[in-house]
C-alpha cells in the first residue's frame, strides 16, 4: 500500500469517527431541526446510523494503526476494507436495531426517558463487530430459510414413484 493511500485512509477514518460524534452531538442539541425540519422524523435512526459509524470507524482505525505499527500494510487490496466496511456498518447497525425491536432477536431494551441508550449501544457494537454480526446474521438466515432436507428427499422420492 503506498504512502498516500495510507494517509487517505487514516484521514478518512478519522473524519468518519470524529465527524460522527459531531453529528450525534448536533442531533442531541437539536442543531439541525431548524434548517432541516424532517430530521425530527428520522432522528432516532440517525442515532443508530452514526453510532454504527463510530463503532465501525473505531475498529478500523484500531486495525489500521495496529497493522501500520507492525509493518503489515503491504497488500494494496486492503484499502477497500478500510473504506467500505465502516460504511456498511452504519446501515447494518440500523437494521440490527430494527430486527431486535421487531422481536426477531430476543433482546429487550430498558427505556430511559426519551433516550434509547440500549439501542444506540447495540448500534455501536454492531458497527464495531460488523464482520462478526454479519456472520451470525448469515447463520440465522440459513437456519430460518433452509428447507428441511429430509422433507425435500421424501418429496422427491414420492414424486418420482
Amino acid at each position: 500500500m503506498t504512502r498516500w493511500v495510507k494517509a487517505v485512509i487514516l484521514v478518512y477514518l478519522s473524519i468518519l469517527f470524529f465527524g460522527s460524534f459531531l453529528v450525534v452531538s448536533g442531533l442531541w442539541l437539536g442543531s439541525f431541526e431548524q434548517s432541516m425540519p424532517f430530521i425530527s422524523k428520522i432522528e432516532i435512526f440517525l442515532y443508530y446510523f452514526f453510532a454504527g459509524a463510530i463503532g465501525g470507524s473505531l475498529r478500523h482505525l484500531y486495525m489500521f494503526c495496529s497493522r501500520y505499527m507492525k509493518g503489515q500494510l503491504n497488500d494494496y487490496r486492503e484499502w477497500i476494507m478500510y473504506i467500505f466496511y465502516p460504511i456498511f456498518a452504519t446501515g447494518t447497525a440500523v437494521v440490527a436495531v430494527t430486527l431486535i425491536q421487531s422481536g426477531i432477536f430476543l433482546i429487550e431494551f430498558t427505556d430511559f426517558k426519551d433516550t434509547p441508550y440500549g439501542q444506540i449501544s447495540i448500534s455501536f457494537l454492531v458497527g464495531f463487530g460488523f464482520n462478526r454480526f454479519l456472520n451470525k446474521l448469515n447463520t440465522i438466515s440459513k437456519n430460518i430459510f433452509q428447507a428441511n432436507k429430509n422433507n425435500d428427499k421424501s418429496t422427491l422420492n414420492h414424486n418420482h414413484k
